[in-house]
């Protein structure tokens, strides 16, 4: 595992902390899988930008090449994922409510 400190799923503290992380890393797999699917080189994460502009960035920047982030499309991409995450029971909710009811491994899962 690459968290081994977050195996134990019957620690609350852990799987906090591995909910945590996971939800951290999906706008970075999410970049991956599409600049893989239109052959472009991955853009690895900037850390100096928030959550919306770094996905973003992720998804059109090119390493040859600076991407400034427009900050209408960097608000109006978090007032979306904010209007997403209220919403209770997505398919994705239920997918995890599922695998989590199974006491899975959340790495193991994605």
């Amino acid at each position: 595992a690459f968290y081994p400190d977050s195996v134990n799923i019957h620690d609350p503290t852990q799987r906090r902390l591995s909910a945590i992380r996971l939800i951290a890393k999906m706008p970075t797999i999410a970049a991956i899988a599409y600049k893989t699917s239109v052959g472009q080189p991955i853009v690895y994460p900037n850390n100096s930008l928030g959550f919306a502009a770094n996905f973003l960035h992720m998804m059109f920047a090119t390493p040859a090449e600076p991407y400034n982030v427009n900050p209408v499309h960097a608000a109006a991409l978090e007032t979306i994922l904010i209007l997403h995450a209220d919403h209770e029971q997505n398919a994705s909710t239920s997918t995890v409510r599922i695998a989590s009811s199974s006491q899975a491994n959340p790495f193991a899962c994605i």
